[in-house]
């Protein structure tokens, strides 16, 4: 329902393009990894890529009824940021979803870029990957930045933007190796490139660091991703 209320305005408003999207399995588990630069990134993805696409929500989101309609009606997850046993309820949420043939979103540089630039992702989609042996697709958002910058409370309307969906990657030859850093990095640094090759952003091999300006928007999705490239945990956008 929420698709079919947004996806209109959303295409009258916005010079949307999805490339790539036959691309998207129709069946099975897998996961969608896409590089974050504004927080229309959330809103778009999960209403072009026409099967559920499940991410990991702050839950602060579900309990403010001004945001709890559109993270719940999307097929969002809430979980809370208290600790480890909130990085081990993440892990579980995005296991079951693809355990039941689901699509997982993820952004694994772990927030949204803070100058448009591609930062060094975080191995929680690696280890997320080699877990449940199911292929990741690289997904770039391009021209979201500049619809709706950081700090923009409405996007621009008239915007061209461009979802890529860049083809399935598979793992295989990491197989047992989910708790092997070395892997995990090598992993990750492959999705990265491709992701920079879709996206054309240069790329910096640093994470990027959440401005404390962000904190004060109504809303943003949450990211699955790592400390010290060990951990998981669940880190807000």
């Amino acid at each position: 329902m929420v698709k079919g209320a947004l996806t209109p305005p959303l295409r009258l408003g916005i010079r949307l393009h999805v490339d790539g999207r036959a691309r998207l399995p129709r069946h099975g588990p897998a996961i969608l990894a896409a590089n974050h630069r504004s927080f229309l990134d959330s809103i778009l993805l999960p209403l072009v890529v026409p099967r559920r696409i499940t991410f990991v929500a702050k839950a602060d989101y579900f309990d403010n009824p001004k945001t709890a309609w559109f993270f719940r009606g999307v097929g969002q997850i809430p979980i809370r940021r208290e600790g480890g046993s909130a990085s081990a309820g993440a892990l579980l949420a995005a296991g079951d979803v693809l355990e039941c043939g689901g699509l997982f979103g993820i952004y694994p540089e772990g927030t949204r870029s803070p100058d448009g630039k591609l930062y060094k992702g975080h191995t929680g989609v690696a280890r997320l990957a080699l877990s449940a042996g199911v292929p990741i697709l690289p997904v770039a958002m391009i021209g979201t930045r500049e619809a709706q910058p950081i700090g923009q409370v409405m996007p621009r309307l008239f915007m061209p933007i461009t979802v890529s969906i860049g083809k399935p990657m598979r793992f295989d030859r990491f197989a047992g190796r989910a708790e092997d850093p070395k892997a995990l990095r090598q992993i990750t640094d492959e999705v990265m490139f491709e992701l920079r090759a879709l996206s054309g952003q240069e790329y910096v091999d640093r994470y990027a660091k959440r401005k404390a300006a962000e904190g004060a928007e109504t809303a943003h999705i949450a990211s699955l991703t790592t400390v010290n490239d060990d951990r998981p945990l669940v880190a807000a956008g």
